[in-house]
């Protein structure tokens, strides 16, 4: 396993927790793409800014061989960061708690130490996205021509994972990680004074019949072979102490790993819904919105993966396991082949805290890995194009 110029290591890190400090949620990441696109520009990359809002591309080529693509999240969350590490974001009500700021060091690394080997051949574009979490950036970045702008043979993604070994690579093969479907359902019923139920259609017991009955829906209506979740996330009604509510707002969340579970769990929802407001007098109306479509890693990018886990050193973690969690990179593997791999963040303290959570940060120790896996994976896709 060949080790980071000393140099370079210092400068990662210190780039890392200068962007952990300076966390930019959603859309909105001026600083970040200005820092990251201002460095690959000082190496000689050419850099094209403001793709899809404030997205960055970064290319690199020499000599002759394929293109690909390698991209990076930059955005943060809007959480309140509670680690009390030296460098825990400056920005009350944000931080990096999903390591987009390790992801994105870890692509700039892997852009530096590739433009410094005279070796390498081919063409590499590394893509810095916004709004990641969201599950808008990519697609802002492909209708703003990513892929007729910078063309290239495939595209990959790394995203951390605490509760692994630092530094292992993991993946899964096919389905990896779910779509997501928000959902809502209105309730209309007819309220009425709540000394007098009889008179009324009391829309939050309608409501109540409806949440139970999409309870029904995953036990009852998938297979057991296929995972799905449907959650219902929010309850509101415009009922008071002794008014009974007219309508009903449900909201919630389904997962799931194929587009055809997607359209069960919506067929299935929106019967179970309207029959169960009907037997009470209401009615029910169901809205649905995919956030995040279903990644899926075809085998042979996924074995690519692996192999240039083997060429930089590192420990592999194959069949990984499918996540119930959703990312936009999906979107991009709809228009060009490729796979999202995983990295170990650590096991333990904060390294080892579940993504999202206030106390979580990205490990350090994962960026020469991180750059290392970059770099091979980048000279074995350009070799294979």
């Amino acid at each position: 396993m060949t080790a980071l110029p000393n140099d370079l290591a210092t400068e990662l890190t210190a780039f890392r927790r200068d962007l952990h400090r300076h966390p930019e949620p959603g859309a909105d990441t001026p600083r970040t793409a200005a820092r990251i696109a201002d460095r690959l520009e000082a190496a000689g990359l050419a850099v094209t800014r403001g793709v899809g809002g404030h997205g960055v591309v970064a290319t690199l080529t020499r000599g002759t061989g394929g293109a690909v693509g390698l991209r990076a999240d930059m955005d943060a969350l809007p959480i309140a960061e509670a680690t009390g590490l030296p460098h825990a974001s400056m920005r009350p009500g944000a931080f990096h708690g999903c390591g987009h700021d390790g992801h994105s060091t870890m692509l700039l690394g892997a852009a530096l130490a590739l433009a410094a080997d005279p070796e390498f051949a081919g063409t590499v574009h590394f893509i810095f996205q916004p709004d990641e979490e969201n599950g808008a950036g990519a697609r802002a970045m492909i209708a703003d021509g990513l892929f007729h702008r910078f063309p290239m043979d495939a595209v990959y993604g790394l995203h951390n994972m605490p509760g692994l070994p630092v530094g292992t690579l993991a993946i899964q093969s096919g389905p990896a990680m779910a779509f997501e479907d928000n959902f809502e359902i209105r309730v209309r019923g007819a309220g009425g004074h709540a000394s007098a139920p009889h008179l009324a259609v009391d829309a939050i017991v309608a409501g109540a019949a409806v949440v139970g009955a999409l309870q029904t829906v995953v036990a009852r209506g998938v297979d057991p072979d296929d995972f799905a979740v449907v959650s219902v996330t929010g309850f509101e009604t415009d009922g008071a102490r002794n008014v009974l509510a007219s309508n009903v707002l449900i909201t919630g969340d389904c997962r799931g790993y194929s587009l055809a579970t997607r359209d069960l769990l919506r067929a299935r929802m929106r019967q179970a819904a309207e029959g169960a407001a009907a037997a009470l007098g209401a009615r029910a109306e169901m809205t649905a919105a995919q956030s995040f479509a279903p990644l899926v890693n075809p085998p042979e990018h996924a074995a690519r993966c692996l192999a240039a886990a083997a060429d930089a050193g590192a420990p592999t973690h194959p069949d990984y396991g499918r996540i119930g969690g959703a990312e936009d990179f999906a979107e991009m593997l709809a228009h060009r082949p490729g796979a999202m791999a995983f990295l170990g963040n650590g096991t333990e303290g904060p390294h080892g805290a579940s993504l999202h959570n206030p106390g979580y940060d990205f490990n350090d120790a994962a960026i020469p890995a991180g750059v290392r896996w970059w770099a091979a994976l980048a000279r074995r896709a350009c070799a294979a194009g």
